[in-house]
């Protein structure tokens, strides 16, 4: 485990990634629900695994600096969705139907239990024994210390 300040920069990376993935997960969205006549769920499943895909690949590059295998960390996020996604869109359901939240209010309890859940599976079960390894694998190919 890195030290504070290392995993403090991990999680605002983290942060950051995200938050670009969700502007392309809702323009995506946006411009199919716009120019397709596509239903509105295939355009939100669309536009998530865009953004799935975009997150993935910037956080195993910059913010965990993994050499993982990387269908298999990609199975391990993929296994993540299949169980946050039924989980929130259910919860979101539950929220404004019954509960009688704003979806907005619901929506933004979503967004935030993805976000630390999601980077604590990344963390922690997708990148845990390989985070820096993509600086060590330079590092040892140069003889740097």
């Amino acid at each position: 485990m890195g030290s504070k300040r290392e995993e403090s920069i991990r999680a605002v990376k983290f942060l950051l990634f995200s938050a670009s993935a969700g502007l392309i997960q809702a323009g995506t969205i946006s411009l199919l629900e716009l120019l397709t006549p596509l239903p509105s769920w295939s355009c939100y499943l669309i536009g998530l695994v865009l953004s799935v895909l975009w997150n993935f690949t910037l956080n195993r590059r910059f913010t965990f600096r993994s050499t993982a295998n990387v269908p298999v960390a990609m199975l391990k996020v993929a296994a993540y969705y299949l169980v946050f996604t039924p989980l929130s869109t259910f919860g979101v359901r539950f929220l404004t139907e019954t509960c009688g939240w704003h979806p907005v209010f619901a929506d933004g309890l979503a967004m935030l239990l993805n976000l630390i859940s999601e980077f604590l599976f990344q963390r922690i079960v997708v990148f845990g024994n390989s985070i820096d390894s993509a600086e060590k694998k330079i590092s040892d190919q140069t003889g740097d210390e």
